[in-house]
């Protein structure tokens, strides 16, 4: 073969590896880069996104970021739309990324996209935008899809064969990812056959305020006579639940699951108000979120499905199309798993 075409099928194998080797490369990040990030999580004043605060803080401290960590929401029982004011104002302050929880459903997204075109990396974690537009990558704690099993599993698992009557105490009608817990839930109730006897009654929102939500329950009880069971996807509503039930001597006739911090269940666990619950670490994503962040925001990775990147004492993790919003070019970063809590190990949990 001529030695000019040997160089030259040479130079492109060479090509193709080294392209080959760059699209599944794991990206590790370089610390050191002064970035200022602001953490926006639904609210203040709740106990997990304080753990997902603590978690970001242990990053950034890692990745050795010299510009603090903002960390700013709207009080405890502010509309959902009050995040937007937050993204608005600061996309004129001059920060590189927003770690943006999402309670304002698709209304937030005129802010976003203006954050945006100010070239600033916004980056979901915990409540996705449902549309996905203006969001880089979502970094989800689990699989939405699975949740609603879980939860339909740990109804049966209380309810019994026989099956009964529920009713689900979400968040706000604007959470998205409550809504996509319950609308998966609902999904597994009609498609399966093994929770046919499941049957929800209602869903009632306590807008994650822990008197609403108690008073939710409350009227839940007063409405169904019936009611055997309250679902609550949300940490403040299930604890909110477990205390009205068990205030009103109710915990061996109602009972309560869903997903909450462990801590602050114990005693409903114990009473049995509240056989099962679910979560995940809020330390460990709030950590994920900001490593997320810090590479996306100082130009060191391009988010993109099939890129892989290390985050810190997690390991490695693969940005994917997310298969639960398959109508949108949304990506995800999926951390899992699920722990679930009964009175064997509720004293070992968060």
């Amino acid at each position: 073969m001529h030695k000019k075409v040997v160089v030259r099928l040479m130079a492109v194998a060479l090509l193709v590896f080294v392209v080959c080797v760059g699209a599944t490369a794991q990206i590790n990040a370089v610390p050191g880069k002064a970035l200022t990030i602001l953490m926006l999580p639904k609210f203040l004043g709740n106990a997990v996104f304080d753990q997902s605060h603590s978690g970001a803080l242990e990053a950034a401290k890692e990745l050795q970021n010299p510009t603090p960590l903002e960390y700013l929401a709207p009080a405890s029982g502010a509309p959902g739309t009050a995040q937007i004011e937050i993204v608005t104002n600061a996309t004129t302050e001059g920060v590189n990324a927003i770690m943006f929880d999402d309670n304002a459903g698709e209304q937030v997204t005129p802010a976003i996209l203006a954050a945006r075109a100010k070239g600033i990396t916004i980056v979901t974690w915990d409540s996705q935008i449902p549309s996905g537009r203006g969001e880089q990558v979502f970094v989800s704690q689990v699989d939405f899809d699975l949740t609603g099993k879980v939860l339909a599993d740990m109804s049966l698992d209380i309810l019994g064969p026989n099956g009964g009557n529920f009713a689900i105490l979400s968040a706000s009608p604007d959470a998205s990812n409550q809504n996509s817990w319950i609308a998966a839930m609902k999904n597994v109730l009609a498609t399966d056959p093994k929770y046919a006897k499941l049957k929800l009654l209602t869903i009632v929102y306590g807008n994650d305020q822990s008197e609403l939500s108690y008073n939710q329950t409350l009227a839940l009880v007063d409405k169904y006579p019936n009611l055997q069971l309250i679902v609550a996807p949300t940490s403040i509503g299930i604890t909110a639940a477990g205390k009205a039930l068990t205030d009103q001597h109710l915990q061996d006739k109602i009972k309560v699951t869903g997903l909450g911090l462990p801590s602050e269940n114990v005693e409903y666990v114990k009473n049995g108000c509240t056989p099962e619950l679910a979560l995940w670490s809020f330390v460990d994503l709030g950590y994920l979120t900001y490593y997320t962040t810090y590479l996306i925001a100082g130009g060191q990775m391009k988010p993109a499905a099939g890129v892989k990147f290390e985050a810190g004492r997690m390991g490695t993790y693969t940005i994917t199309k997310d298969p639960t919003r398959p109508k949108t070019n949304a990506l995800r970063v999926l951390m899992g798993p699920f722990t679930i809590y009964n009175k064997d190990n509720v004293d070992k949990g968060p």
